[in-house]
């Protein structure tokens, strides 16, 4: 009798994440079979090549790549995902997770291969068009991620992320104000938007325009206090408008969130040895937080009134 030794596929933690509730998510592949022939084989008996015999399979199921991405596990989360998008080729969600967990581990063809086609299945598929975005800006192709962006813009043009991607996209293709008034935007849909207020106050300092970054970065780090991203973008703006001291606290504040946070550590070396100006007045970043809060919600308030117009208008046509 033949000896089979079967490789099972180890059962992993269910975890939930929000995806499609409403398709079947349990798919099959073949599981590795090794076969050794029994060399009491009687003479004359048929022997069937192990290459057609039929492969034992073990079950896949949506929830099984989904917990292997929420675990971290990239590398099998989008081999797992593949497995079921080859049994499931109709379900988009299928396919997008692949395209993240491709994009976790780096394979951006790939990632950029499973959006395309997640869009292939389901045109107005946001998520797929917002991360796909994403993967075109990290690949350079910064026009073709512009024109994808302003597709989910068409779609939902409510969505403060995808307003904050296009301003990306514009910011990489030098069209610098209108990246800015895209920022703007994004911050007025969405007053908790951290990274429309921390992509603006970076756009300022590349730009060169050090006090109109600082109250965006102020009331970012006010927001999110945990972000060495933010943190050091803040001391970026100190420290170029001559606040040495308080710069030298905002990369240490992001170096407490992260003490892996390379660009402060560099930044705070730099910094520790410069001198503080003479008669330097504080910035007083709490004031300049609360004055764009205000600014936001001026921007909010214009934003709420414009969408009013162009309903009032639709329906009236």
């Amino acid at each position: 009798m033949s000896r089979i030794r079967l490789a099972v596929i180890a059962p992993l933690l269910l975890v939930a994440l929000g995806c499609d509730k409403g398709q079947s998510r349990t798919t099959t592949v073949a599981a590795t079979v090794a076969t050794t022939a029994d060399s009491g084989t009687p003479t004359g008996a048929a022997v069937v090549p192990a290459a057609t015999q039929p492969s034992p399979t073990v079950a896949v199921s949506y929830e099984d790549a989904e917990s292997a991405y929420k675990a971290g596990h990239y590398s099998d989360a989008a081999e797992l995902f593949a497995a079921y998008t080859e049994s499931k080729p109709d379900n988009p969600w299928g396919r997008y997770m692949l395209g993240l967990s491709a994009w976790k581990t780096g394979d951006l063809a790939r990632a950029e291969t499973a959006f395309d086609e997640a869009l292939t299945l389901d045109p107005a598929h946001l998520k797929s068009i917002l991360n796909s975005t994403r993967v075109l800006l990290e690949r350079g192709k910064v026009t073709q991620a512009l024109q994808r962006i302003e597709s989910a813009i068409a779609i939902a043009p409510q969505s403060g992320e995808a307003v904050r991607l296009r301003g990306r996209a514009l910011a990489e293709l030098g069209r610098n104000n209108e990246a800015i008034e895209a920022y703007q935007r994004a911050a007025a849909l969405d007053e908790q938007d951290v990274w429309a207020m921390n992509n603006l106050g970076l756009l300022y300092i590349q730009l060169g325009r050090y006090t109109e970054a600082l109250p965006p970065l102020a009331r970012a780090s006010e927001l999110r206090p945990t972000s060495p991203v933010v943190h050091n973008n803040l001391g970026q703006a100190l420290e170029r408008l001559g606040h040495v001291g308080q710069a030298r606290k905002a990369y240490e504040a992001a170096l407490a969130a992260d003490s892996t946070y390379g660009k402060a550590t560099t930044a705070l070396a730099r910094v520790t040895s410069l001198t503080e100006i003479p008669g330097a007045v504080e910035v007083d970043l709490a004031a300049l937080a609360d004055e764009f809060r205000s600014t936001v919600e001026q921007w909010a308030f214009v934003a709420r009134d414009t969408t009013s117009d162009v309903v009032d208008s639709i329906e009236q046509q």
